[in-house]
C-alpha cells in the first residue's frame, strides 16, 4: 500500500511540472541547465532566421563544408530564434583576408539595427581590417569599449579560432583560443561609463535588456562559423 501511495504522488508530481512547463510564465521550466544545444551541427540551419524575418537569409548565408559561410555583398544579419538569458556559448570562427564580422548578444528586435541593443564580440583579421589596428575594435573585444587583455591569441587568417562568450547573471566574459581576454559586469557603473564615452551614447536601448537574441553580424565580407553550441547556466 505505501508503494502505491508513493508511486501516486510520484506520478502526481510529475503531472504538475510538465503541465507548467506548458504555461506562458514558465516556457523554459523544462530545459535542464548544464545541457548542451547543438546550433548549427555542420547542416542543419533549423535554430536560426535572418533578423527582422522569419525566413533564413539563403543569399547571404550558406552551409559549406560543415560551414556557415557568410557571403560577401550586402549584409544580412542571421540570428537565433530563440532568446537566451545565463548561457554560455561556443564555437569556432575564420575570416578572409579583411574579414569583419561579430557576436551580438543580448539583442532586441527593433527597428534598427542589432547593434542598437546588443554589445559585439568582436570577429576580426587583425591584421588585415583597419579595426585591428585599435585594440578597442579588435579581434574578442567588447567592440569600441574594452580591449582584450594581453592573454589574446589570434590564429592565422584562414585557420580556426575557438571563441567562448558567457553571459551569467552579470557577469559577462569573452574568450578567444583557450583563453579569457575580457571581462565585465552587465549594467555596472563602468559599463554605463564606458557606453557615455562611446559612439552607442545616443541609443536608448543599447544594453538595457537582460535576456535576448544572439546574432552573428553580416559586415559584407566572407567569414564561417562551425560547431555552433550553447548551454543554460
Amino acid at each position: 500500500m505505501l508503494k502505491n501511495l508513493m508511486l501516486v504522488s510520484a506520478l502526481a508530481l510529475t503531472s504538475v511540472v510538465f503541465t507548467a512547463c506548458k504555461t506562458a510564465e514558465c516556457t523554459d521550466c523544462c530545459k535542464p541547465e548544464g545541457k548542451w544545444t547543438v546550433l548549427f551541427d555542420g547542416t542543419s540551419t533549423d535554430a536560426f532566421r535572418g533578423y527582422k524575418t522569419e525566413a533564413f537569409p539563403g543569399e547571404k548565408w550558406k552551409v559549406e563544408d560543415g560551414a556557415l559561410h557568410v557571403l560577401p555583398g550586402k549584409s544580412a544579419d542571421l540570428m537565433t530564434k530563440e532568446q537566451y538569458e545565463n548561457y554560455e556559448l561556443e564555437l569556432e570562427w575564420k575570416t578572409s583576408p579583411g574579414g569583419n564580422s561579430g557576436i551580438i548578444y543580448n539583442v532586441q528586435e527593433t527597428a534598427g539595427p542589432a547593434w542598437h541593443t546588443g554589445p559585439e564580440m568582436q570577429v576580426l583579421d587583425d591584421t588585415g581590417h583597419g579595426d585591428g589596428k585599435k585594440a578597442l575594435t579588435s579581434a574578442g573585444a567588447l567592440y569600441a569599449m574594452i580591449a582584450p587583455n594581453a592573454d589574446k591569441t589570434l590564429k592565422p587568417v584562414g585557420e580556426y579560432n575557438t571563441a567562448k562568450l558567457v553571459v551569467n547573471k552579470g557577469n559577462v566574459q569573452h574568450w578567444l583560443n583557450g583563453k579569457k581576454v575580457v571581462e565585465y559586469t552587465w549594467g555596472s557603473p563602468e559599463i554605463a561609463a564606458l557606453i557615455q564615452q562611446s559612439k552607442f551614447k545616443p541609443l536608448p536601448e543599447f544594453m538595457k535588456h537582460n535576456k535576448g537574441y544572439i546574432v552573428f553580424q553580416h559586415h559584407g565580407q566572407e567569414v564561417w562559423f562551425r560547431n555552433i553550441r550553447i548551454k543554460q547556466l
